[in-house]
């Protein structure tokens, strides 16, 4: 991801919206370092880190619409957002693209709950 340390800034609508973004990048590398060293493909790495970037962008957009998440940190943010049957609904995506990005935030949801322990 060589524009990981880009996200925040590409997500934020306010400045205020920075540093939820920044916790939030900081999640993701946690889970993208994880995937590299797994058994997946580079492609599908991509694909993943990819639609972690979309959840980022749905998740800072919520923040415009619920000021009270600004007080939630980006772990407590993230774990608000997925579950494990997926993710929050992707604005103008497909079926095709919500069912990945659904199988990307299920991943992200093991690696938060494993990683909690």
């Amino acid at each position: 991801c060589r524009d990981l340390d880009n996200w925040p800034r590409s997500w934020m609508g306010l400045e205020k919206d920075l540093p939820a973004g920044a916790q939030l990048r900081a999640c993701f590398r946690l889970c993208i370092e994880h995937l590299a060293v797994s058994s997946l493909s580079s492609k599908t790495i991509r694909n993943h880190a990819d639609n972690f970037w979309m959840l980022g962008g749905e998740i800072i957009r919520d923040l415009h619409y619920t000021p009270s998440l600004r007080k939630v940190d980006g772990d407590g943010l993230l774990r608000e957002a997925i579950h494990a049957d997926g993710g929050p609904l992707v604005h103008n995506g497909s079926e095709e693209t919500q069912r990945f990005f659904d199988s990307t935030c299920r991943k992200l949801h093991r690696f938060l709950t494993q990683s909690r322990r």
